[in-house]
C-alpha cells in the first residue's frame, strides 16, 4: 500500500468515527502483509475491535445517564463479613431474571450493611445488559415528585420515572415522608406494578411502613404492589464501616 493510500483510509476511518479501528490498522496491515492472516481476517479483526469498543462506550453513556453515586461490583463485595446474606441467591440476581419476571427487590438493613453497594452492583450489570436504569435516592425522589406536584408537572414527571426498566431507590425511611409524597409515592408503585422492576434499600422493616408513611392505609396500599412480585433481603450483619475498627 502507497503512503497516499494509506494515509487516505486512515483519514476515511477518522471521517467515519472508526477512531478504534484506524488505531490497530497499522498493525493489521503488517500482519497482513507478512501473509500471517487473510486481509478477510484482518477486516475481521479490525470491525470486531471497533464493535467491542462502541459497544464499551454505549454501556459508560448508560451508566453515566443512571447516576450512580459511586460504581461496585458483586465481586467487591465480602459476603464473608455479612453472612445473613445468601451469596448464591444475590449472584443469581447478576442474570436478571427478576427483570424479565417484572419482580420487584427490597434490601432491609441497618445504616452501613452493604445495601447500597449490591444494589449499585446489580443496577450496572443492568446497564451493561441494555436496560434503562436510574438510581436515586428516596429523598431526592420525594422532593422532584412534590416539586412537580406544586408546578402541576407531576404527571409528566410520574410517567418519566415509570418508564424506567429499572428504578433503584435508595434508603426510604431516613426521614419523614408527608402525605402528598406518599400519594405520589404510590402512584408510581401503581404505574410500574407489574411492568417494570424496583429495587429499594430500606433501615424499616416492611411492617413499620404504616408509621413511614405516616398512613397505614396508603402504605398497605404501597406494599401491596411493591411485594406482589417481590425478593426480600434482610441484612443483619455489621457495618462495614466499623470493619477495621475495634
Amino acid at each position: 500500500m502507497s503512503s497516499s493510500h494509506y494515509q487516505k483510509l486512515l483519514y476515511n476511518l477518522e471521517e467515519l468515527n472508526l477512531h478504534h479501528m484506524r488505531e490497530y490498522v497499522p498493525n493489521y496491515i503488517d500482519v497482513a502483509h507478512k501473509n500471517e492472516i487473510s486481509l478477510t481476517e484482518a477486516l475481521l479483526e479490525l470491525t470486531k475491535k471497533e464493535l467491542e469498543y462502541k459497544n464499551h462506550e454505549k454501556v459508560e453513556r448508560v451508566i453515566k445517564r443512571a447516576h450512580f453515586p459511586k460504581r461496585t461490583s458483586l465481586e467487591e463485595f465480602d459476603f464473608s463479613f455479612q453472612p445473613s446474606i445468601n451469596k448464591k441467591e444475590i449472584l443469581d440476581l447478576k442474570h436478571m431474571a427478576f427483570m424479565e419476571k417484572k419482580e420487584n427487590l427490597v434490601f432491609i438493613g441497618s445504616p452501613g450493611v452493604g445495601k447500597t453497594h449490591l444494589v449499585i452492583a446489580l443496577g450496572i450489570e443492568a446497564c451493561h445488559q441494555d436496560y434503562r436504569t436510574l438510581f436515586i435516592s428516596c429523598h431526592e425522589l420525594l422532593l422532584r415528585l412534590r416539586s412537580a406536584f406544586e408546578k402541576g408537572t407531576e404527571e409528566r414527571v410520574l410517567k418519566r420515572y415509570a418508564r424506567y426498566d429499572l428504578l433503584i431507590i435508595d434508603e426510604i425511611g431516613y426521614l419523614p415522608i408527608q402525605k402528598v409524597e406518599a400519594d405520589l409515592f404510590f402512584q408510581l408503585m401503581t404505574m410500574r406494578y407489574e411492568k417494570k422492576s424496583t429495587i429499594i434499600t430500606t433501615n424499616i422493616v416492611l411492617s413499620r411502613w404504616g408509621e413511614l408513611f405516616q398512613n397505614s392505609e396508603i402504605a398497605a396500599a404501597i406494599l401491596d404492589r411493591l411485594v406482589h412480585h417481590v425478593k426480600v433481603f434482610k441484612i443483619t450483619g455489621k457495618s462495614y464501616r466499623m470493619k477495621n475498627k475495634s
